[in-house]
């Protein structure tokens, strides 16, 4: 496969780490920052396994900037769901 596929498949996966933060953040009963950032530390230590699973693999079954690409963003996305969350819990609290 080209690049193309590659670079859409990490936008989604960036879309789907920030929605999933926010999702663990919103159900989360306190502190929703730590637990996006939970469910994010876990997306890091899942993308890390695989990149190394598949390392001696690359570029056969793509390239192996996608699996760095994975582990780099894992922890900001997580980050912005949770601080999404956050942003909105104080637009709605009373002052």
């Amino acid at each position: 496969m080209s690049d193309l596929p590659f670079a859409v498949a990490t936008v989604y996966r960036a879309v789907y780490g920030t929605a999933g933060a926010y999702l663990a953040a919103r159900l989360a009963p306190n502190r929703p920052l730590v637990h996006a950032l939970v469910l994010g530390v876990l997306g890091f230590v899942a993308s890390v396994a695989g990149a190394a699973a598949m390392w001696s693999k690359l570029p056969g079954l793509g390239p192996k900037w996608y699996p760095v690409a994975l582990i780099v963003l894992a922890i900001p996305t997580a980050w912005m769901g949770g601080a999404l969350r956050l942003v909105q819990r104080r637009k709605h609290s009373p002052d």
